[in-house]
């Protein structure tokens, strides 16, 4: 379990095929609380993972599995972009953000990207619809927690700070960029509840 708030970014360094699964390393850009072994979960872009390998000059090492490729947007990194990190919720850790499980619930692709004063509006479609998105509702979008700022029949817009630009790699998004998508969690068991509600 993780909040949403992303303690460092990391370097990908590559992702690639292993004998039994891929393989993604990346390089530390900061200090990363709770990396103290292997087995370690951590979400990378909002996915968690297992840690796997821990070198030198912050070094770390996943596995990830063909169903994890494939439902996010790690087959579309290149060496060297930055990715959101954030170490496993711990009891008694202040929850700042949302709950977030790291378990991805689909892709989005960024629409609309403008500036007004400071801050930044983006505008993500996401590949399929759902109905967990609400105004003023939780929205993980590469792990960072965040604002639905509004909803409409294509998707939904956030507003992004300058401390969240310049902490997270959500401050180098493009327009027609993919993005790693996680609703909110009490939103998928509540519509999950409304939609198993026998008739009367």
């Amino acid at each position: 379990m993780f909040t949403g708030l992303v303690e460092t970014t990391g370097v990908l360094e590559g992702f690639e095929l292993g004998q039994t699964a891929w393989r993604l390393t990346l390089r530390l850009a900061g200090e990363l609380r709770g990396v103290r072994a292997l087995g370690e979960s951590i979400a990378v872009d909002g996915t968690c993972l297992t840690l796997v390998g821990l070198g030198e000059a912050g070094l770390l090492a996943f596995e990830v599995l063909e169903e994890t490729r494939r439902c996010t947007h790690f087959g579309s990194l290149n060496a060297g972009q930055r990715v959101n990190l954030e170490a496993s919720l711990r009891v008694g850790d202040a929850l700042g953000g949302h709950f977030v499980s790291g378990h991805i619930d689909g892709l989005g692709r960024v629409r609309t990207l403008k500036q007004q004063g400071k801050d930044t509006y983006i505008f993500v479609v996401p590949q399929e619809s759902s109905e967990c998105l609400v105004p003023k509702g939780s929205i993980a979008i590469n792990g960072v927690s965040l604002t639905v700022a509004d909803v409409d029949s294509d998707g939904f817009g956030v507003w992004l700070i300058p401390h969240t630009l310049a902490t997270t790699n959500l401050g180098a998004l493009e327009e027609g960029d993919t993005v790693n998508l996680e609703y909110d969690l009490l939103a998928k068991y509540v519509a999950k509840s409304v939609a198993c509600q026998i008739p009367k």
